[in-house]
């Protein structure tokens, strides 16, 4: 009798989350960076992503956290405890502190060739905004670092 009240309510469980809406992945565009103050052997910046929310819900988030991998080595991460709601069909820009530290630019230095340069290198970018036990939304951006001509 124990096996199948616990087959039942692993069924019933199972059933309930297929009922969870599923959500379109957010859009996030990196549409700024500014300089923030440095302390000894780190670089510190300010990211301003622009988040859209392509779903017919709101989302409700307390806090965000952010990686940035650039030719496959991590570089600079951030975390900051901002709060907001995020409404159904919109977008906001949100900044995250971000920080590099004197190891990781190094570490990305060893590992470029002479013949490589800054530009044309690939980038992710990972983050989440937290919104507790079921409502974390991850969300990830890829391509390839541009920089501007005559750098």
């Amino acid at each position: 009798m124990r096996r199948w009240l616990t087959l039942l309510v692993l069924i019933l469980t199972l059933g309930a989350c297929a009922l969870l809406p599923q959500r379109d992945p957010l859009q996030i565009t990196v549409v700024g960076i500014d300089p923030l103050p440095s302390q000894d052997l780190e670089v510190r910046f300010a990211v301003k992503l622009r988040v859209q929310n392509p779903n017919d819900s709101a989302i409700d988030y307390d806090g965000l956290a952010l990686n940035l991998t650039v030719n496959g080595q991590p570089l600079a991460s951030g975390v900051s405890n901002q709060h907001g709601r995020l409404e159904r069909f919109s977008e906001t820009v949100l900044n995250i502190p971000l920080s590099v530290s004197a190891f990781s630019v190094l570490r990305q230095t060893l590992g470029l060739s002479q013949t490589q340069s800054l530009d044309n290198l690939p980038y992710t970018l990972d983050g989440k905004l937290a919104g507790g036990l079921f409502g974390t939304v991850r969300f990830s951006d890829s391509g390839r670092l541009r920089l501007p001509a005559g750098n």
